[in-house]
């Protein structure tokens, strides 16, 4: 089973060496959200070898999200989300628990369930909030991604606060584009990866990436005051 196990992750363990491959079997991370980010992030990091996965999401898939949702096919709509994740991940690495959770992050909070990391990858700013208080509130760290148009932001979130930096309403993202979905969602899991790796993070940064008319690529970094 180890040559197996070090076969499939054989350009991780070059990268880094077998006792931290073997480590990422240890962790668990809850992702918030199965749509666009939450198909990248379930692909990215099953595929890196971590250990348990959590998915959160009630709703299902619909024929409208899956040209950005890239773990969700034609045929698939009318299922949950998080069903589709969970088999769609543990088909492409055996080496991975995968829970679905049906439900709201608020009911999801009930359950008292402990994490290494918690993983924003929702589409509202009040579930964002949610998550912002509850991560505060438990010593919590957690990653935050949003998309739309040809932008998007990525914040790992240790002594900062969500909502001292973002007024939170119910407004809905304008179109978006499908590439910037799984930039956003690749730019989180590497963010997550060297963290469950215990490799340096830069902790509390916001980037902001964006194209200007031109199609010139932009980053802009913004350090987040302590809450």
């Amino acid at each position: 089973m180890q040559n197996e196990f070090n076969e499939y992750f054989n350009r991780q363990i070059k990268l880094w060496g077998e006792e931290v491959q073997n480590s990422l079997q240890n962790k668990k991370i809850a992702i918030i959200g199965s749509g666009g980010l939450g198909c990248t992030l379930g692909i990215a990091l099953g595929a890196s070898g971590i250990g348990e996965f959590t998915f959160v999401d009630f709703d299902t898939v619909g024929v409208h999200n899956i040209h950005r949702q890239i773990g969700f096919k034609v045929g698939d709509d009318g299922k949950y989300k998080a069903d589709v994740l969970k088999e769609l991940i543990e088909s492409r690495c055996p080496y991975v628990k995968v829970n679905a959770y049906k439900e709201t992050f608020d009911e999801f909070t009930k359950r008292d369930l402990t994490f290494d990391l918690i993983i924003d990858a929702t589409d509202n700013l009040p579930t964002r909030a949610a998550i912002n208080k509850y991560c505060i509130e438990h010593n919590q760290p957690w990653i935050y991604g949003s998309v739309e148009e040809f932008h998007g932001q990525v914040c790992f979130f240790e002594k900062a606060s969500y909502e001292a930096v973002f007024q939170i309403n119910d407004r809905k993202p304008n179109g978006i584009a499908c590439p910037i979905v799984m930039h956003i969602g690749s730019l989180q899991a590497n963010l997550a990866l060297r963290y469950l790796a215990g490799l340096e993070v830069k902790k509390d940064v916001l980037y902001y990436l964006s194209f200007d008319n031109e199609g010139i690529l932009d980053t802009k970094k913004f350090n987040l005051p302590s809450a």
